[in-house]
């Protein structure tokens, strides 16, 4: 079982690598006809319902109104870490809460690091910290339609510290509601 899982690795590898492509993802990207100008973007879709997470008229933020005078505490996380400790779950819980009960409502969940890291690695980071919240907020009864991710990475520090009580402060999740 595990030697035909291997082999399966290697031969995607192999396609990937002979194909010019630079990644499996730029693989499975629609392409623009050759000497077009048009740049075709690929469809983010919800990995478990297959139904697109951005709209044809773009990201929440883009298209509606974020709803005033709403915050809900931020989900702080460890260092170098993604995985929800169980004294920030409850803090999702409310937010789950609130769009239960506000079927209109649209829910941006940001994720956010501290200043350590490259700016790549803590993009990386802030996006596997927001789809941990969406992820949760799903298995509370969010359908996944009604949230998007985004990652800022280093770049929205709440703290300009250079020390643990401001870096923990950096190392966080938040929401974003829109109408």
């Amino acid at each position: 079982m595990v030697t035909r899982h291997l082999a399966y690795f290697f031969m995607v590898g192999a396609v990937v690598a002979g194909s010019g492509c630079s990644s499996l993802r730029d693989c499975f990207r629609k392409r623009a006809p050759a000497g077009s100008n048009t740049v075709i973007t690929p469809q983010i879709v919800d990995v478990d319902t297959g139904k697109p997470l951005m709209p044809e008229g773009g990201a929440f933020d883009e298209n509606r109104t974020r709803v005033a005078g709403l915050a809900f505490a931020p989900v702080y996380f460890g260092y170098d870490s993604a995985q929800l400790a169980p004294v920030e779950t409850a803090k999702i819980e409310q937010v789950a809460q609130h769009l239960m009960q506000n079927s209109g409502q649209v829910l941006v969940v940001e994720g956010h690091c501290d200043e350590r890291g490259s700016n790549e690695y803590n993009l990386s980071l802030g996006e596997q910290r927001a789809n941990a919240i969406r992820t949760y907020l799903i298995n509370l009864g969010v359908a996944g339609d009604r949230m998007q991710t985004r990652s800022f990475g280093e770049e929205k520090p709440v703290s300009a510290g250079h020390d643990e009580s401001s870096w923990h402060l950096n190392r966080r999740g938040e929401f974003a509601v829109y109408k």
